[in-house]
């Protein structure tokens, strides 16, 4: 059986729906009950769990648990207000529920625990040339919204990495870039103030046929990965006998800023009257971003199937064919 733990996102809502395809024993938990019906209708076992609470863990399965695949955690991206109010959020959930999970894995038997990593563990190597390998660890940025998080974040990977070595628990950790899937929600919140996405700036700009500034060096690029390939890679990580510790999953590739306009208008704008573009160099440059996936391709299986022009297509089909699932 397969624990996916933070099933309510975009990569849980996709993930769970590969394994269902792929017909695998799958279970799956949530924080908010408003799912439940939804993995119902899917003929998914279904628990609401509260990772940082102990007691929620009596009501998962005991027995036979190939993987758990940790997605939940708490994220700055959905916190309305930023204060140090919610620094003991983050223990509390990020560290204290990463290690009850590792307990629920050590007590039960399971094989192999799965976490998603945020690529903010490397915020200073950002805007650099080089591509970013999993040697390059621990570069975080102290200050803004993101800090704290990242710091709880690494320190649930070295818990991992504890009970890989203690207890034998597999250990497998994901750093991911911004992954991108279509989703009802549109943007995030940075340092308490929701900012709408650019892409999902550009894609509605499109597809209205309005113009589009490019701010700053248009050359400058960044990876951009989507969520199926996200979801290849954790499978991948869970068939692996052999994949442990810290994994890349992105492209490769590094998509200007130029190119990634370029492409939402050739996909998005209605046909003979595509999105002109206008180019604002005064403006800041976009981040930059580039990771180096040669181990989760020799460990994992990883292949890129969904390279930027590809993205946009799937993403355009998704977004008519994939119903609102819950917030």
């Amino acid at each position: 059986m397969i624990i996916v733990i933070g099933a309510s996102g975009d990569i849980g809502t996709y993930l769970v729906d590969e394994l269902i395809l792929q017909k695998r024993d799958v279970f799956v938990t949530t924080l908010k009950q408003r799912p439940e019906q939804f993995y119902k209708n899917k003929n998914v076992m279904y628990s609401k769990l509260d990772i940082s609470n102990e007691n929620d863990f009596r009501n998962l399965p005991k027995k036979d648990i190939e993987a758990v695949i940790l997605l939940g955690g708490l994220l700055p991206a959905n916190l309305i207000e930023y204060n140090p109010k919610f620094y003991k959020d983050y223990i509390d959930v990020n560290i204290h529920g990463t290690l009850n999970v590792l307990e629920y894995c050590r007590k039960n038997n399971a094989k192999k625990i799965i976490f998603a990593n945020s690529h903010s563990d490397v915020s200073q190597l950002w805007n650099c040339e080089k591509a970013i390998t999993e040697e390059d660890r621990h570069k975080i940025n102290f200050k803004g919204d993101h800090a704290v998080y990242i710091i709880t974040k690494i320190t649930a990977m070295d818990l991992i990495e504890h009970y890989h070595q203690e207890y034998g628990v597999q250990g497998v950790s994901l750093r991911l870039p911004a992954v991108y899937a279509y989703s009802p929600r549109t943007g995030l919140y940075i340092n308490g103030k929701f900012i709408k996405a650019g892409f999902n700036i550009f894609i509605e700009k499109s597809m209205a046929s309005e113009p589009i500034e490019i701010w700053g060096n248009p050359k400058k690029g960044k990876d951009m990965v989507y969520v199926k390939d996200v979801v290849s890679a954790f499978i991948g990580a869970v068939d692996s006998g052999n994949a442990h510790g810290l994994y890349n999953v992105a492209t490769g590739i590094s998509t200007s800023l130029e190119d990634e306009v370029k492409g939402i208008i050739e996909v998005f704008s209605p046909t003979g009257r595509p999105s002109e573009v206008f180019y604002n160099p005064q403006k800041p440059d976009t981040l930059s971003y580039l990771y180096d996936i040669s181990k989760a391709k020799r460990d994992l299986g990883y292949v890129v199937k969904y390279p930027y022009k590809k993205l946009l297509e799937d993403f355009k089909l998704e977004m008519n064919r994939r119903p609102t699932r819950f917030s």
